[in-house]
């Protein structure tokens, strides 16, 4: 899956748990790259990667299972560290001699930890005789240690909370320092990177774009390639890297659907011809795409239809650059990690790219994912690294079928642009009140509802526009924002003063679960 060999890896294993990629995360945070893979294919991964250390993760299943997951024995042989967390230390127990139990006592949540005695994990972070918060999250519990271990910290439930092989360099704890729940939980990960594998924390983003622009020198050599151009921040961060790589063998495609929020088209446009000087053919098909999506109101043939048509323009224009031999798009690395099911085989949940899904293929060109390997903020890091804009680089995430899922009930060209017309004062507002970057994504939604309203001395019948704002880490969950008031009735008066067609304006405090951030 590597685009390059990182010669200083930690491999972690996953087994399963919610929070691995927060494992990577922190490794990587601490200056050292990090891969993930399903314990099902990791003893192939280790000959692969030979890491310098492992992780093993937590898990949803129980050690005391007949045929739940284990690590492969070579990571315990190869004479490297290895830290297991929750699940993993209850494996790496139950592998090394050790004995796990059902308990009757689960942990879960916020506990406390005593440092029983002193650990390199430790150093410089707990002492001896203190008491931390720590995150725990388990049912079963180690009851016998293996040879070799000693306790280096306990909590109420679980008498093995912290467990150390010093001379093997093997780590154990049952709470999970990966969550921002435990306050020092990165310090004691950085703690087993740096102190006790010894790898230098010499990752940095200015490394791996020298490292990613060799590599796609030496994949694509004197083709060509084509990269499709949604206007968002992964695709164009993908475009300049691979631009400062081959420069003009590279040309963008940019499909104008006419969803995109106010200005943003020509932004883009500008952007990459008049600031990077890059080969940009502009398709203006808006009113393809509108006149396609005019009176659909089910959000799913919504999506269908604008991915169909998207393919169908895309390729029309391919053909007309002709010979390219490279398929360039932004995809990240949660779009490719493999997730683990426990029914056999790992699930393999790679979602198609929506911009480009089954291009490749029918076009029989190659792919070229140099942003494969990194996660959502790393790649904003690479930007700014690529001298991209900041205010660009910041951009909330914004869908693929753009304002169409933002204006539920049948579209128009006057809806769309209603609604455009309302999000640009929101975010404005949200801009002066310096929130834009507290908030993890702000919308408008024009809603398919009209209400009487009176405006002067007259009466009127106009939408209702939605306004929507969340907090998130990953999108994955989200809270809705707490906006005092006065800033809500801020930005209500100045929708309803200046666009025609709203009259009303509602903010949604739902979160998620169980609504979705989007309304379709």
């Amino acid at each position: 899956m590597s685009i390059t060999a990182h010669p200083d890896t930690v491999l972690i294993i996953d087994f399963g748990s919610q929070v691995t990629q927060l494992i990577a995360r922190r490794v990587r945070e601490a200056g050292v790259y990090s891969e993930i893979v399903p314990f099902q294919s990791a003893e192939e991964a280790f000959h692969r990667v030979k890491p310098k250390a492992v992780v093993l993760s937590g898990s949803p299943a129980s050690t005391v299972d007949i045929g739940s997951p284990r690590a492969p024995d070579l990571v315990f042989e190869a004479g490297i560290p290895v830290l297991g967390i929750c699940y993993g230390e209850q494996t790496m127990c139950a592998q090394l001699g050790g004995k796990v139990e059902g308990s009757d006592h689960r942990e879960f949540g916020r506990a406390f930890l005593e440092v029983e005695q002193d650990c390199a994990l430790f150093e410089d972070v707990w002492a001896p005789g203190t008491r931390h918060q720590v995150w725990m999250s388990h049912g079963d519990r180690v009851t016998a240690l293996p040879p070799g271990f000693k306790v280096v910290g306990t909590s109420n439930g679980a008498p093995f909370a912290a467990i150390a092989d010093e001379k093997r360099k093997f780590y154990a704890v049952q709470f999970h320092p990966e969550v921002v729940h435990t306050p020092d939980g990165a310090k004691l990960l950085q703690n087993f990177v740096h102190k006790i594998a010894g790898i230098k924390g010499d990752w940095t983003m200015a490394a791996y774009k020298e490292q990613a622009i060799e590599a796609i020198r030496s994949q694509v050599g004197k083709g060509r390639v084509i990269c499709g151009l949604s206007g968002g921040v992964d695709s164009s961060v993908a475009a300049v890297l691979i631009h400062e790589a081959i420069g003009d063998q590279l040309t963008c495609i940019f499909v104008d659907h006419g969803l995109m929020r106010k200005n943003e088209a020509a932004e883009v446009v500008a952007m990459f011809r008049e600031h990077y000087n890059i080969p940009l053919v502009h398709v203006d098909a808006s009113d393809l795409f509108i006149g396609a999506l005019e009176g659909e109101t089910d959000p799913e043939k919504k999506r269908k239809t604008i991915g169909r048509l998207f393919i169908e323009v895309f390729e029309a224009e391919a053909k007309k650059i002709g010979g390219a031999d490279f398929l360039a798009q932004g995809t990240l690395y949660p779009d490719v990690i493999e997730s683990v099911s426990f029914t056999g085989g790992p699930s393999v949940t790679i979602k198609s790219h929506h911009n480009v899904g089954g291009l490749p293929e029918r076009m029989n060109m190659k792919l070229v994912e140099p942003l494969r390997e990194l996660f959502k903020d790393e790649v904003r890091v690479l930007g700014k690294e690529l001298g991209l804009p900041e205010h660009f680089i910041g951009r909330h995430p914004f869908p693929g079928p753009g304002l169409a899922i933002r204006c539920p009930g049948g579209i128009t060209r006057e809806k769309l642009e209603i609604l455009r017309e309302a999000d640009a004062i929101y975010l404005d507002e949200i801009r002066k009140a310096g929130l834009y970057d507290a908030i993890w994504q702000a919308f408008a939604v024009l809603l398919p509802v009209q209400t009487v309203g009176v405006m002067g001395d007259g009466r009127t019948y106009e939408f209702v526009c939605a306004l929507r704002a969340v907090t998130s880490v990953d999108g994955m969950t989200a809270d809705f924002y707490h906006y005092d008031m006065e800033f809500l009735g801020r930005a209500a008066t100045r929708i309803i003063n200046e666009v025609k067609g709203i009259n009303r304006v509602v903010y949604d405090v739902t979160s998620k679960p169980p609504g979705t951030i989007e309304w379709e």
